[in-house]
Formats: C-alpha cells, sequence, structure tokens
C-alpha cells in the first residue's frame, strides 16, 4: 500500500465488480513507479496462473450460464460507465470511442448477451427512458481503500 497509494475515488456501484485485491492506484506522470507496477502486475499474474491451474471446466449449463450473464453484466457496466469515456470522447469523438468500449476494451458484450444497460441497471433510467449520464447515482465514493488486510469489507455502501 506504500508503493502503490489508493488510487481515489471509486464508486459504490463498481465496488461489486472488484477483488479486495484490487490494485487501484494512481501516480503523476512525474512518478517513476513503472518497475514497482510491472512488478505488482508479475505477482498478480503468477498469483493468478497458480489458481487456474487447477482449475477444471465448469459442466453445470447453469453454473455456465450464471457465469456469462454475470461477465454481460460487467461489461455492459463498463461499456456505459467506463471513466475513460471522457477522455476517448475528446480524442477520438463518442461514435469512436463508443465503438472503441464495446468491440475492443470490453469485447464479448455483444456475443455473450442480448440485455441492455437499463435491464441491468434500471436506476438509470431518466423519466425520457434515456440513460443517466452521470458516473455514479447511488450510494458513496471511496477516498480510500474500503477493504482490511483481510479482505473484510469495511466501508458502508448507501443507496
Amino acid at each position: 500500500m506504500q508503493l502503490l497509494p489508493w488510487g481515489g475515488k471509486l464508486t459504490s456501484e463498481s465496488l461489486k465488480f472488484f477483488s479486495p485485491i484490487v490494485l487501484w492506484t494512481r501516480f503523476s506522470p512525474s512518478q517513476d513507479r513503472f518497475d514497482i507496477l510491472y512488478s505488482a502486475f508479475m505477482d498478480y499474474y503468477k498469483a493468478w496462473f497458480e489458481l487456474i491451474k487447477p482449475a477444471v471446466g465448469e459442466t453445470d449449463a447453469s453454473q455456465i450460464m450464471s457465469n456469462r450473464e454475470a461477465q454481460h453484466r460487467y461489461l455492459t457496466w463498463r461499456a456505459e460507465k467506463d471513466p475513460g469515456h471522457g477522455m476517448l470522447t475528446k480524442l477520438i469523438g463518442e461514435r469512436s470511442s463508443k465503438e472503441l468500449l464495446r468491440n475492443f476494451l470490453f469485447n464479448g458484450i455483444n456475443e455473450l448477451g442480448s440485455r441492455t444497460f437499463l435491464d441491468y441497471f434500471p436506476e438509470y433510467r431518466c423519466e425520457d427512458g434515456t440513460i443517466n449520464e452521470k458516473r455514479s447515482i447511488i450510494g458513496k465514493s471511496f477516498e480510500n481503500r474500503p477493504w482490511d488486510t483481510r479482505g473484510e469489507f469495511i466501508g458502508k455502501i448507501s443507496n
């Protein structure tokens, strides 16, 4: 935590998609932290690889469908509410940024399901049927890591 401090606001709506061991950090361009970040990435990669080595393919059709639905829900959330969307729009335009988000960064959204953002997150529906453009509309943002060292959630999410 000293080398890669908490990266700032993370919305309570986003928390449901993150593991307690998430690397959520930000540093200024003047800070030379690339070696530290790369080392952390490699540690995560090695741990992930050790976790999946003994894994066997899921065969239960209902669990497979549940997993696909969860992945599609995540992709749908990120394609609509990704914090980089504004920057991408400024760089390459609205249409191209949406295309990049849906077809590259969050690839699979079109193949894994047909539900829409508002199907999954109806609380974002405006009176005119459009999606509320605010990045977060419920709960609070977490300025600090909301999990303790054991991975237990220590914050309170309010709706």
